[in-house]
């Protein structure tokens, strides 16, 4: 299946000029759904993972699927205010401003071998802040794994210290 032709492009959302990369399309589709469920879970379930950390929101959809089939824990990484226990955080920039990213402070065990899961990886601001994080707390990040890359934004050269893997690619879309 080609799961990219799953993925619906919003011309011009949220501002002008942009070209939103829509998954809730490739979610719905229960085909699609499974086959990218699927391929992160041959991806790692040889690798020895003990979480799979989930960014704030569509992270957690394939997070906590990935976590599941391979019986452990999920751990998700959510925007400032939104974790009820004691939190670190971490501060990154947006084109318009910045944003925070909070992690539970007991969330990782040091040591502990991680993969970060999120759907789109594009100037590599929250994928960056989350990476902190889990460094922070002790975390061994195996992976940053995402359904969708635009390389156009240069995100990958945000993570200069840690293996990404992306399912497919819009350059130059």
């Amino acid at each position: 299946m080609d799961l990219k032709k799953c993925v619906r492009s919003i011309v011009d959302w949220p501002i002008p000029g942009v070209i939103f990369r829509d998954l809730t399309t490739l979610m719905s589709d229960p085909e699609a759904f499974r086959e990218t469920c699927d391929i992160f879970y041959e991806r790692y379930r040889q690798k020895k993972i003990d979480k799979i950390v989930g960014i704030d929101a569509r992270g957690f959809v394939f997070g906590a699927v990935l976590a599941y089939k391979l019986g452990i824990g999920f751990v998700p990484v959510r925007k400032k205010g939104k974790l009820p226990h004691e939190t670190i955080e971490e501060v990154y920039t947006l084109e318009y401003g910045s944003g925070t990213m909070e992690i539970h402070k007991d969330a990782i065990i040091e040591g502990e071998k991680v993969v970060i899961i999120d759907d789109l990886i594009a100037t590599g601001g929250t994928i960056g802040a989350t990476v902190k994080l889990v460094k922070k707390l002790g975390g061994d990040i195996v992976e940053c794994a995402f359904i969708i890359e635009l390389p156009d934004l240069k995100g990958r050269a945000q993570i200069t210290d840690c293996a990404i893997f992306s399912l497919m690619e819009f350059a130059g879309e």
